[in-house]
């Protein structure tokens, strides 16, 4: 489908009615009903990845700024799902993956959900700015922008949403990196680079079998308006990963044993990601979607067993 096409069957689409509940009462269980419904899953994806990031890094682990990052974290990722719920609500009315959100059905009120991302996006910034360091803050505000002002309108109007989102799944990583750093090293950008294109095979494979829910909403995904370019960037980046994991040790990040024991795992989901690049169907995007789910934790668990014995940033001796 072109994309004058999907736009010329999506412009008319009709948008389901959706009848706000204004309580007038936002009490603490308003406010944690609003964090469970709209949150969802995504946070902890991103406190865990962030996580990651902080653990791969070099120098003494401080259990006090690892949990003033996971928190600060965890609230800024919070704000922005909430706001991109809040924006794409009369698109995903209309579609099955997303119309029993609490939002689309009424649950919550628009003024609700504004009022809790304000509530996250605040202290979270501010636990990162001032708990953690500056450039852990400015990533955090930089993600919450560049998730809800760019990506959010982008998934649209162009299949660049896709690289732009990407970018916001890199950023949590390098959060944890320069939490623990303060810096932003070569190790930060690999990290970054492994989550940017572990995205592809992960989004793609899925979207694949969405196909016809993102035309019903009116979304620009490449699985609708450039399938063949969905199943060419999911195996690139299949076989980015090979080469990124090769360069951990090289950077420093880990040991040489690193490469070796991940190699069956990052030639695994290369040759589902061939598969699904050559048949083109919903069993191969399935195998695909579903071996990412286990690939990354594997491959930053692996990564952290080998983890280069790093040096004290303040002494510049070695850890014991």
């Amino acid at each position: 489908m072109s994309l004058s096409e999907f736009r010329s069957r999506t412009d008319g689409t009709a948008v389901r009615g959706v009848q706000w509940n204004h309580s007038g009462h936002w009490d603490s269980h308003s406010l944690m009903f609003a964090s469970c419904r709209t949150s969802g899953i995504f946070p902890a994806l991103v406190v865990s990845t962030t996580s990651a990031g902080f653990a791969l890094a070099p120098g003494p682990f401080d259990l006090s700024c690892f949990l003033l990052t996971s928190v600060g974290t965890g609230l800024a990722s919070c704000a922005a799902n909430s706001i991109n719920q809040f924006f794409e609500v009369p698109f995903d009315s209309n579609m099955n993956r997303t119309k029993n959100r609490p939002l689309v059905r009424g649950q919550i009120s628009p003024l609700l959900t504004v009022t809790f991302a304000a509530c996250c996006a605040v202290p979270g910034v501010a636990l990162l700015t001032w708990g953690v360091n500056p450039l852990t803050g400015a990533l955090g505000l930089f993600n919450i922008f560049l998730y809800t002002c760019c990506y959010t309108p982008l998934k649209r109007v162009s299949i660049a949403n896709t690289w732009v989102g990407a970018v916001v799944g890199a950023i949590p990583p390098v959060m944890g990196w320069t939490a623990a750093t303060g810096s932003l090293d070569a190790g930060a950008f690999l990290l970054g680079g492994i989550l940017y294109s572990w995205q592809f095979p992960h989004f793609n494979a899925l979207s694949w079998g969405l196909r016809e829910d993102y035309s019903r909403g009116g979304y620009c995904m490449m699985s609708v308006t450039h399938p063949a370019l969905c199943r060419r960037v999911a195996l690139r980046h299949c076989l980015a990963l090979l080469a990124l994991s090769a360069a951990a040790p090289a950077l420093g990040v880990t040991t040489w044993t690193f490469p070796v024991i991940a190699l069956p795992i990052n030639l695994y989901i290369s040759y589902l990601g061939f598969r699904f690049y050559r048949d083109a169907d919903r069993k191969s995007s399935r195998k695909l979607f579903f071996c990412s789910l286990w690939h990354l934790p594997l491959l930053l668990l692996l990564m952290l067993t080998c983890k280069q014995r790093g040096v004290d940033r303040d002494s510049g001796e070695p850890q014991s």
